[in-house]
């Protein structure tokens, strides 16, 4: 299953492509775009912190993470995480959009790609691990019919010693077919 679920993935002019070193420098500079919204992350991709962010990104064998190309150029990353083939679900995560594409409907296209690719190769259970502090992406997952399951109280330490609430929220086959 793991080799269907981790493909290139095309919509018209948005594109995942597997992130790899030639992104590095792109990736870098479109994550620079928002330096203050790091703090809010798990890992910090920050002009100071971004080598060592993307260089365990892509050598994490439980992430596979993607290069987010809209039109001509790479505007973020997202990944699939933590993938379980036997339980047959997988998270997605590690996502940051420049802040010229917030807002535009792109991540709500961007979603529904991965979670239709995701349900039709075979996963049952999507889910997102989001900071209580971020409400801007616990409302467009709430937007895509995802629903909280709770909170993970003290689930992580971030990158600034934060101790984090984690939001976790979830999206079954069934309910996506049904929408």
């Amino acid at each position: 299953m793991l080799d269907r679920l981790y493909v290139e993935l095309a919509d018209g002019d948005l594109r995942l492509v597997k992130l790899a070193e030639p992104h590095r420098e792109a990736l870098r500079a479109a994550c620079a775009a928002d330096a203050d919204i790091w703090p809010i992350y798990s890992s910090s991709f920050d002009p100071d912190h971004f080598d060592t962010s993307f260089d365990t990104l892509i050598g994490h064998a439980s992430r596979m993470p993607y290069a987010i190309i809209g039109g001509d150029r790479l505007v973020g990353m997202t990944a699939w995480l933590r993938p379980d083939v036997s339980a047959e679900t997988v998270e997605i995560g590690n996502s940051y959009l420049h802040p010229d594409v917030r807002g535009t409907g792109f991540n709500g296209r961007l979603k529904r790609l991965m979670i239709d690719h995701a349900f039709a190769v075979g996963i049952r259970r999507i889910e997102f691990r989001i900071d209580e502090r971020n409400k801007r992406s616990q409302a467009a997952v709430a937007k895509l019919g995802c629903t909280k399951e709770g909170t993970l109280r003290s689930e992580r330490i971030t990158w600034t010693g934060h101790v984090r609430d984690t939001a976790l929220w979830s999206l079954l086959a069934g309910e996506w077919r049904k929408r």
